[in-house]
């Protein structure tokens, strides 16, 4: 008798270790007490400057790292690059099998402070919506009685600096309740994530034994637009291009010049102009080639919730392209984007000139089936078919006197897209995981639109990745105001909970 009741007893420890007992109740009290002990963490997180393009700045942040993970029995190991390096976290668990490793983006995009509605974009605000629908600033000391539906404004509050604070508070509750992972866990961290992780694939090829893991999780985007528990099996890669016209070598009175010297805002805007038809289709011939939406697929994407409808309201869109015939369909295709252009004065600086150049920075999304060096070879043949003499240089005094019509063309291919197999064995363990925190299945997404550096992991370790979203989609990221609602802060912690205490 009293070997069975020890027997029952070492059971139930054991079970309790591993996780088997922390039921969605459970989860939502600690995720709870948590995210408002954690609070402080945050704040402290959201307000060292970020931008990648300032070493300095970058060093504060890897060093609060270094401090952050040693605190919990993490042993860290710099991974040096041309600039700022990786920071690789490590944890052992006994008798594991298994480890994962685990992504976290520190940097954040540059800041615009004029533009933001507070302070600073470093010193993190807690609003609520007044009576008038507008975010109102409240005392930070409030958020101990805080709301779902408050809300901290922040440069990197969703991206994604509110992620690695879910992370480690999850650690915390954990330690807190004596419930250890049964798998290793190695958590990367990337500091030039928004300048495109340019140093991440030597570094990953270069440490490919440092890094070894069996999977790979994200903690990184936006949830579904439902705000429901999600997880996004792939992500679209990217490349971006650097295209400059020319006219004159210096601005010129349009009085004077103007019928005379060439306009490159004009030429400009005809080489853009053709790269499109009127349906937001690529007019550039194989640009589609090899991307099929066979029946399984479409189920796959159909069973999505997404609302057209909403989603056009929200965006204010009275049509949208047709690439694909819904928005699911859209992103599973490459896709290609002015994302900024220039030439001359505007508003208050505006001057009557014939500018003397005109530039458009261009991004070319990618999926797994399209090369991203042809397609890139694609856009630079369709330039030179419409008369330019194409270099990579600004051009010399000769070649733009020889050529009527002259272009700069320069590229980088950041990244490739990645996916993963619903039915893959980290997509089952996060997929029982999620339904243990919140009682139903996750919304499932093939691919997302956006791009995350996730390729170079996916194909030099050879594993499979799956991004696990957590914040509020209308988080404003890359833009002034970005915030964090805090309902989607507690949720998840809970994620993260239910994730690092589902036995693998």
């Amino acid at each position: 008798m009293k070997i069975r009741f020890l027997l029952s007893f070492l059971l139930l420890i054991v079970n309790f270790t591993n996780g088997q007992k922390i039921n969605q109740q459970r989860l939502n009290e600690l995720s709870s007490q948590f995210a408002k002990s954690s609070f402080p963490l945050l704040k402290e997180i959201l307000s060292i400057p970020n931008d990648a393009f300032y070493p300095n700045e970058i060093e504060k942040n890897v060093k609060w790292c270094e401090s952050q993970f040693a605190k919990r029995n993490f042993s860290t190991t710099r991974i040096s690059t041309e600039k700022a390096p990786l920071l690789l976290a490590e944890r052992k668990s006994k008798r594991a099998k298994k480890t994962v490793l685990i992504y976290l983006q520190i940097d954040g995009q540059p800041v615009d402070s004029t533009r933001w509605f507070q302070e600073s974009p470093y010193m993190p605000a807690l609003k609520k919506r007044n009576s008038n629908g507008e975010w109102s600033e409240i005392p930070w000391n409030q958020i101990e009685e805080y709301d779902d539906e408050w809300r901290v404004f922040a440069r990197s509050a969703s991206d994604a600096k509110g992620p690695v604070a879910m992370f480690l508070s999850a650690l915390d509750a954990l330690s807190k309740i004596k419930v250890n992972p049964n798998f290793n866990i190695k958590v990367i961290m990337d500091f030039e994530e928004e300048l495109g992780s340019p140093h991440l694939p030597k570094a990953v090829t270069d440490n490919a034994e440092l890094l070894s893991a069996d999977m790979l999780v994200i903690f990184d985007g936006p949830r579904h637009i439902t705000n429901k528990p999600t997880l996004t099996f792939g992500a679209r890669g990217i490349a971006t291009i650097t295209l400059t016209t020319y006219g004159p070598v210096v601005p010129q009175h349009s009085g004077h010049f103007g019928n005379y010297a060439p306009n490159p805002a004009f030429r400009l805007s005809k080489i853009l102009a053709g790269m499109k038809d009127d349906d937001g289709k690529v007019t550039l011939p194989g640009f589609y080639d090899g991307i099929q939406i066979d029946a399984k697929t479409r189920e796959i994407l159909n069973a999505v919730p997404d609302d057209e409808k909403e989603i056009r309201s929200r965006l204010q869109l009275g049509s949208v392209d047709k690439v694909g015939s819904n928005y699911q369909e859209a992103i599973q295709y490459p896709s290609l984007n002015i994302r900024g252009m220039q030439s001359g004065w505007i508003n208050e600086k505006v001057r009557t000139i014939v500018p003397g150049w005109a530039r458009a920075e261009i991004d070319v999304r990618l999926v797994l089936e399209s090369n991203p060096e042809r397609l890139i070879g694609l856009v630079k043949s369709y330039i030179k078919d419409q008369g330019y003499f194409v270099t990579d240089q600004v051009p010399t005094k000769e070649e733009r006197m020889s050529h009527e019509k002259v272009a700069t063309f320069t590229y980088e291919i950041s990244y490739q897209s990645f996916r993963t197999d619903f039915d893959s064995e980290v997509g089952v363990w996060l997929q029982r995981a999620m339904e243990k925190a919140f009682g139903e299945d996750p919304i499932m997404i093939r691919m997302s639109g956006g791009s995350i550096p996730i390729s170079p992991f996916v194909t030099t370790l050879n594993i499979p990745a799956v991004t696990v979203p957590t914040v509020n989609r209308d988080n404003n990221q890359h833009s002034p105001n970005e915030n964090l609602r805090l309902g989607n802060y507690r949720e998840g912690i809970k994620t993260m909970i239910a994730i690092l205490s589902e036995k693998l």
